[in-house]
């Protein structure tokens, strides 16, 4: 087989500033050994997030000059719409300025004291948006997924069994919704598979409760479909995309991922009342229904990212490129969440660090080392991000796994960034034994992960 290449050439190019060991060194103490705190300028490898760092189209470039920005009816809504609607097959397509957006909207209607809504996993804003209004999320994995060396195809699954026992625990009329990401971030970007959310609309619907998808990376779930779930290798992605979308009754949609753009999103929806009551809110936070908080540029550009996201030469691109980036790193003995997912690496910090506890948030000193060593900024999704305190106890609750996300933002980086930063994870790894844990001096009471400071122990 030959190498698979990037289906693109590059047109367009940026200059990365180089800085020296000891230049980091200052600018993470100046961070507060945050990466989030890092000027851009002064990261050399980008990998905190997948979110609105694509490279865009010369397509998405021109249809940005075509953009109608007229404040109401403007027709690059109506092409964003129909496309969307074409997709996903949702009555109500309603544009928002990205996917947290989405969320705040629908959690607002639908949450409150009392509630809860379950999910295979909830990543950070969504748990965040789902707990401000008073609910409480919910996270059923499928046990394996929660295994970061157990090999499996479909490792992003809901419990299906765990579901039934928690709405019979809690009662049908205090879940307004059941809610499946796909691939599952947190879980490591494992993919859900066709199978397990056709079980989980039966379930949902012998409750009579609405299952949504949050389903910011359907793209990639879908090819993952296509390539690994028996019955769907002669189906376009599309086609596929459309079967995941025809089981559920809505979804939350971040277009800062599979759709390519560096701003954007939707809330589609089905239920007459409910939509009438998310445009209300709408009008007041975001904008009119037509723009929903987005330019008609940033419409148009959406639009374009959904048709061209459903490219099988540019998925394959897309997942053999983090399939590259595991496989160098676990010949090397780099410990991480196998199979690779479709968007990002997640270092194993238990297994890359066993020396230091989860109330000293160990990938938070992976992080840090890897921006010190290399340059290279990524994301701590551990008990920084969801450990806390049992609200009983005081007792400190880590996260069920501790993991180092490296996101590869879509477009952007070419064989020799990874294979630079595979060496500077290498690197790290041989020299674990040095690293220590953090501590946090300030953090924010919710989303604390984003501005938090810290300091070395």
């Amino acid at each position: 087989m030959k190498t698979i290449i990037e289906p693109f050439k590059i047109k367009t190019v940026e200059p990365i500033k180089f800085t020296t060991i000891e230049e980091r060194e200052r600018i993470l103490q100046e961070a507060g050994y945050n990466p989030f705190l890092i000027r851009a300028e002064d990261v050399l490898i980008d990998l905190l997030t997948d979110s609105g760092t694509s490279a865009m189209s010369a397509k998405q470039w021109a249809g940005m000059m075509e953009g109608d920005e007229s404040y109401a009816g403007a027709r690059s809504f109506f092409r964003f719409e129909k496309i969307a609607r074409e997709l996903t097959g949702f009555k109500y397509i309603i544009p928002v300025h990205q996917g947290r957006a989405a969320e705040k909207i629908l959690f607002t209607l639908v949450g409150g004291p009392g509630k809860y809504i379950p999910n295979n996993t909830h990543f950070d804003t969504t748990r965040a948006n789902v707990e401000y209004s008073g609910a409480t999320a919910v996270d059923l994995p499928i046990p394996i997924g929660k295994d970061p060396t157990a090999v499996a195809d479909f490792k992003g699954n809901m419990d299906t069994d765990a579901l039934v026992r928690f709405i019979k625990e809690k009662g049908e009329e205090n879940i307004p919704l059941i809610m499946i990401t796909v691939t599952n971030n947190a879980g490591g970007g494992q993919p859900v598979s066709m199978e397990n959310i056709k079980q989980t609309k039966a379930t949902a619907s012998k409750y009579n409760i609405p299952l949504f998808l949050d389903a910011c990376r359907f793209a990639e779930n879908a090819f993952f479909i296509k390539k690994k779930e028996k019955g769907y290798q002669n189906k376009s992605i599309k086609e596929i995309a459309q079967e995941m979308f025809s089981y559920a009754d809505g979804c939350t949609f971040s277009g800062k991922k599979d759709a390519l753009v560096n701003m954007g999103g939707f809330l589609g929806l089905n239920n007459d009342d409910l939509a009438g009551k998310a445009r209300n809110i709408l009008v007041v936070t975001e904008g009119f229904p037509t723009y929903g908080g987005l330019a008609g540029r940033d419409l148009e550009a959406m639009a374009q990212g959904l048709e061209e996201v459903l490219d099988e030469h540019y998925l394959t691109y897309r997942i053999r490129s983090v399939e590259y980036f595991g496989e160098k790193l676990v010949q090397a003995g780099v410990p991480i969440v196998e199979p690779p997912g479709g968007h990002a690496i997640y270092l194993d910090a238990k297994r890359f660090t066993p020396h230091i506890p989860a109330h000293e948030f160990p990938g938070q000193s992976i992080v840090c080392e890897l921006y010190r060593i290399g340059g290279i900024r990524s994301v701590e999704i551990g008990s920084v991000m969801f450990g806390k305190k049992d609200k009983e106890t005081e007792k400190f609750v880590p996260a069920s796994m501790e993991l180092v996300r490296l996101a590869i933002p879509r477009r952007v980086y070419t064989q020799s960034h990874i294979d630079y930063v595979i060496e500077c994870v290498i690197e790290v790894y041989k020299n674990r034994s040095q690293l220590r844990g953090y501590r946090i001096i300030s953090e924010p009471p919710m989303l604390r992960h984003f501005t938090a400071r810290f300091a070395p122990l």
